[in-house]
């Protein structure tokens, strides 16, 4: 079993068959060293039970995980992988909208020591065009401002060795992103790039809700931007308050202004209401650190150790 496969399944019965038939022609072309870790997501529909019976008709060896419910797609990979025997891994997706030759590449560049983490690249997606806008704009947001490498179309599988896979489990966070934290290990990446297919069967489980939450995992888990730009909020806001208050008070003491009350009314909302921005920033900022630290994240992480075996070592 030099290459391990991690197959999550969610609802997805429908193209069961095809997906164990698609993985038999992926272990011939990896020579039959091939392993499948299929995780059932809490799945509601029949996808267990068909995968139970599949199984036992394969040429290879496959492991078949279920979880207890419906823990997300990213938790049914870390589990996966966890599973795995292989000394290769690839994540693959049970609607089989990325095509199989892509595994086989990752397994390829892995295999030849050409880089420690494969990441699949979309050149193109066959979805809806309100679906491909709105992900545009927000890989496009998340390469400017918190994961530069991140591909233009984000990543929805890939492939890594041994030593990548260990490090991403040891990075035990219940609420983040499997694929920035892929990012943030590091190491060599190689991209490579492919074009979704059309889901033939079934319907995706890749709901608008799941959608929010994927995003805002994405974003609190990776970066204090939004706390950053309360504080720069509250700075300017603290600068024009001392401008706009300045010009009231003159106003007032001009005689420009004859509303009583108006001038010490306008100058108490300006100030509090700009400490206020100010005060949430600084607050927010602390509480990040402690966030930052509970995450338990290494200082660093060793890629590469190598010895010349003196001294005993």
């Amino acid at each position: 079993m030099r290459y391990s496969i991690v197959v999550p399944v969610y609802r997805n019965e429908a193209s069961i068959y095809r997906l164990l038939d698609v993985l038999s022609s992926i272990n011939q072309e990896v020579g039959g060293e091939l392993e499948v870790v299929f995780v059932v997501d809490g799945s509601p529909d029949r996808s267990f039970e068909l995968l139970q019976n599949g199984i036992e008709q394969l040429s290879f060896p496959a492991q078949l995980l279920a979880l207890s419910r419906n823990f997300g797609s990213f938790a049914a990979i870390r589990a996966g992988l966890t599973a795995a025997r292989g000394e290769f891994f690839g994540v693959m997706a049970a609607d089989l909208q990325e095509p199989p030759e892509l595994l086989i590449s990752f397994f390829r560049h892995l295999n030849a020591d050409e880089c420690d983490v494969a990441i699949g690249t979309r050149y193109g997606r066959s979805d809806p065009l309100v679906s491909r806008i709105a992900s545009q704009v927000f890989w496009g947001l998340y390469r400017r401002i918190i994961v530069p490498e991140m591909p233009d179309g984000g990543v929805d599988i890939f492939g890594c060795n041994r030593a990548f896979r260990d490090e991403l489990l040891k990075l035990e966070e219940s609420r983040s992103s499997l694929i920035a934290l892929i990012f943030w290990l590091g190491f060599r990446r190689k991209f490579v790039g492919y074009t979704r297919l059309v889901r033939t069967e079934g319907k995706s489980a890749w709901t608008f809700r799941k959608k929010i939450d994927y995003m805002l995992d994405s974003v609190f888990a990776f970066t204090d931007y939004p706390i950053k730009m309360l504080f720069r909020f509250g700075l300017i806001g603290s600068a024009l308050s001392a401008v706009l208050g300045s010009l009231v008070l003159i106003g007032h003491v001009a005689g420009k202004i004859v509303v009583p009350g108006y001038a010490a009314t306008m100058m108490v909302s300006l100030f509090f209401g700009a400490l206020n921005l100010l005060g949430l920033g600084l607050v927010g900022t602390y509480a990040w650190r402690g966030y930052e630290n509970s995450k338990a994240r290494p200082s660093s992480v060793v890629a590469i150790r190598k010895s010349n075996c003196k001294g005993g070592v």
